[in-house]
C-alpha cells in the first residue's frame, strides 16, 4: 500500500492536519510563553537564584502533572477511536472515567505535598537560596492540582472529539490569565516568586470553570439517547488502566531525563542553573510548537484506527511528517537569528547571559533532532500502542542518562547539552523502529 505524495488522499490529509495542528500550535505557544514570562519577571530581579527557584519549582510540577499526562493523552486516543467508531456512549463514559481519576489524583497530591516536596528538593540538591524560594512556590501552587488535572482531561477529550476550537480556547485562557497575573503580582505588587505561584493557582481554577462550561456544550452535541456506556465496566476500566499506566511510565521516564538535566545543571552552580533555565525556554517553545502536530496525529490516527482505515492512517502520517519537518527547520532559523535577543529579554544578569550565549547553538539545533520523537509520540498515543511507547522510552532514558553523565564529565555544560540531544534523538530512533508493526495493525475495510 502506498500514498502518493501529491495525490488526492494526501491533499485531504494535509488539510486535516493543518486544520487541527495550526490552531493547536498557536495555543500551545502560550504555554512556553508563560514560562518565558515567569523567567523574565524574576530574571530581572537582582539575584540569579530567583530564576533557579522558579525553574526548580516548575520542574517539580512538571514531574507531577506530566506524570499524570495520561489523563490528556490517553483520553485523546480513546476518545478519537470512539469517535471513529461512532460510539457516543463510549465518548461520554471516557470523559467521566478520566475526570473521576483526575479528581482523586489531584486531591492525593495535596494530601501528600509534604513528602513530595521533601523528596524532590533532596534529589535535586540545589543551593540553599534556590531551595528556600522554590519551596515557597511549591507550597502555594500545589493547591491547584485538582484543577490542573481536570483541565488535562478536558483538553484531551475536546481534542479526541476534534473540537480544536474548545481546546484552543481553554489553553489560551489558562495561559493568558496566568501571564497577566504574573506581570501584575510580580512587577506591580512586588510579590516575587510567591506572586508567580499565586498567578498560576488562580489561572488553573479559572480555566477549570471555563472548561466545564465548554464541556457542557460539547456534551449536548452528542446523541442525547446515548448513555455513558458501562461506566464502571471492569473490561473498560482495565483498558483505561493499562493505557494510563503505560503512558505514566513513559512520561515518568521523560521527566526523569529532564530532571537529570536540571540536577546536573544545579550541581554546576547557580549561574549555570539559571542560564540553562533560560535556554530551556527555547526548548519549550520548540516542543509545544511541534506538539501541535503530535496532537493532530493523536486525533487523526486515532479516528482512522477506529474506522479501521489504514490508507487514511498512512495519509495522515505522511502529511504530518512533512509539515512537522518544515516547522522544525523554521524554529532553527528563528533561534539562530533571534536567540541572543530573546536571552537578553529573559534575563538582565550579565554572567547568566554570557553563559547562555555560549550554549545557544545547542538549542538552535534541537528542533531538527527532536521533531521525530514528538511526531511519533502522537502517532503511538493516538493508536493507543502504549506498550511500545513505554518500552522505547525506557531504552531512550538509559541511553540519555549515560550520555549526559559521560559527556558532562568530559566537556562540562556543553557535554550536558550534547547528552540531552542524544536523549531526544534516541526517542525518535527507537519509536521509528516500531512504526511499521503499528501501521500493519490498522486493518482496512
Amino acid at each position: 500500500m502506498s500514498v502518493k505524495l501529491w495525490g488526492p488522499e494526501t491533499k485531504r490529509a494535509n488539510r486535516e492536519v493543518l486544520r487541527l495542528a495550526l490552531p493547536i500550535i498557536f495555543s500551545n505557544i502560550t504555554v512556553p510563553l508563560l514560562g518565558a514570562v515567569d523567567t523574565a519577571v524574576v530574571g530581572h530581579l537582582d539575584e540569579a537564584y530567583y530564576i533557579g527557584a522558579v525553574a526548580i519549582g516548575a520542574l517539580i510540577f512538571s514531574y507531577i502533572y506530566w506524570g499524570f499526562g495520561f489523563l490528556k493523552m490517553g483520553t485523546t486516543g480513546l476518545t478519537a477511536q470512539a469517535v471513529g467508531a461512532e460510539q457516543d456512549g463510549d465518548i461520554k463514559a471516557i470523559l467521566l472515567r478520566a475526570m473521576l481519576i483526575g479528581t482523586v489524583l489531584g486531591l492525593s497530591v495535596i494530601a501528600l505535598q509534604v513528602p513530595i516536596s521533601a523528596l524532590a528538593f533532596s534529589l535535586i540538591g540545589a543551593s540553599e537560596d534556590v531551595t528556600f524560594y522554590a519551596d515557597q512556590y511549591f507550597t502555594i501552587r500545589v493547591w491547584g492540582a485538582p484543577a490542573a488535572l481536570a483541565n488535562f482531561t478536558l483538553i484531551g477529550w475536546f481534542l479526541g472529539n476534534q473540537n480544536v476550537k474548545y481546546t484552543v480556547f481553554l489553553q489560551i485562557w489558562l495561559n493568558l490569565v496566568n501571564i497577566v497575573l504574573d506581570l501584575l503580582f510580580v512587577l506591580s505588587f512586588g510579590w516575587g516568586v510567591e506572586g508567580v505561584a499565586i498567578a498560576t493557582l488562580i489561572a488553573e481554577y479559572s480555566a477549570l470553570a471555563l472548561g466545564l462550561y465548554l464541556m457542557r456544550r460539547q456534551w449536548r452535541r452528542l446523541n442525547p439517547h446515548a448513555k455513558p456506556s458501562r461506566l464502571l465496566d471492569p473490561y473498560r476500566l482495565k483498558e483505561l488502566l493499562v493505557v494510563n499506566v503505560d503512558i505514566f511510565i513513559r512520561t515518568l521516564c521523560l521527566l526523569t531525563g529532564f530532571a537529570w538535566f536540571t540536577s546536573a545543571s544545579a550541581s554546576q552552580g547557580d549561574v549555570i542553573l539559571a542560564s540553562n533555565a533560560v535556554l530551556q525556554n527555547f526548548m519549550m517553545f520548540t516542543a509545544y510548537g511541534l506538539d501541535g502536530f503530535a496532537h493532530a496525529m493523536e486525533a487523526l490516527v486515532g479516528r482512522y484506527k477506529g474506522m479501521r482505515d489504514r490508507k487514511g492512517f498512512r495519509g495522515a502520517v505522511v502529511a504530518g511528517t512533512s509539515w512537522a519537518a518544515g516547522i522544525a527547520c523554521a524554529f532553527v532559523l528563528v533561534w539562530v537569528v533571534g536567540g541572543t535577543t530573546l536571552i537578553n529579554v529573559l534575563t538582565g544578569i550579565e554572567e547568566v547571559r554570557t553563559v547562555a550565549y555560549d550554549h545557544l547553538l545547542w538549542v538552535a539545533l534541537m528542533p531538527i533532532v527532536s521533531v521525530w520523537c514528538f511526531l511519533l509520540d502522537g502517532i503511538f498515543i493516538g493508536s493507543t500502542r502504549t506498550k511500545d511507547l513505554r518500552n522505547m522510552m525506557i531504552i531512550s532514558l538509559i541511553v540519555g542518562i549515560v550520555a549526559m553523565e559521560s559527556l558532562t564529565a568530559l566537556y562540562g555544560n556543553h557535554g550536558l547539552w550534547f547528552g540531552m540531544m542524544v536523549f531526544m534523538a534516541a526517542r525518535g530512533v527507537t519509536l521509528g523502529a516500531r512504526y511499521m508493526p503499528l501501521e500493519r495493525s490498522v486493518d482496512t475495510r
